[in-house]
């Protein structure tokens, strides 16, 4: 088996690797594209972030998210060896490294895969390029790549719907950070 090494490097280096997907997509939407990231046209910029609307969206939808892989791990063979697999792979984190690495991993994707890509490539193409990156050549890991697109299809739902970044954030922040804490203390659930 795989020895990590301790948590507080392997969580700097994944809060470096988000980051730089964030410049990516900045880079990509802002200066290639003259678009702003944080809106996927410019008539959402126009209308601006309804904060409340927004934050209560993305938090309705990351328990959503978190209910459906609860039910996954506790009722199937496939989603149980995934928690188990990728809790392993984690190892014991502290609260601060689960939610430092729920807050990087929202801002870092969400601004790559809905920011950037899905006003270029759709709800669709941006979804399965998000599902694409999760894939893990191990036969236990494959169902995350399935989470992981259907999650980007609800994930860009609430892009298309809010016309922002904001409700997908809180919604992608909310999944991993509960996650993250629940495989924290039992292992049960499906990152």
């Amino acid at each position: 088996e795989t020895v990590l090494p301790p948590p507080v490097s392997w969580v700097r280096l994944a809060i470096a690797f988000y980051g730089g997907m964030a410049a990516l997509a900045w880079l990509w939407r802002e200066a290639w594209q003259g678009q702003q990231l944080l809106y996927a046209n410019p008539e959402a910029a126009r209308g601006g972030v309804s904060w409340a609307t927004d934050i209560s969206l993305g938090l309705a939808a990351g328990v959503a998210f978190v209910s459906l892989s609860r039910w996954l791990t506790r009722h199937t063979g496939a989603g149980e060896r995934l928690a188990r697999r990728l809790a392993g792979a984690l190892g014991k984190l502290e609260l601060r490294h689960c939610l430092a690495l729920a807050l990087a991993s929202a801002l870092g994707e969400e601004a790559l895969f809905r920011g950037a890509l899905q006003p270029s490539l759709g709800l669709l193409g941006a979804s399965l390029v998000f599902g694409a990156v999760h894939f893990a050549p191990r036969r236990d890991l494959w169902p995350w790549s399935v989470f992981a697109f259907v999650g980007g299809l609800g994930l860009g739902s609430l892009f298309d719907a809010t016309g922002n970044l904001v409700a997908p954030i809180v919604a992608h922040a909310t999944l991993n950070a509960l996650n993250l804490t629940i495989q924290r203390g039992e292992l049960r659930c499906i990152i």
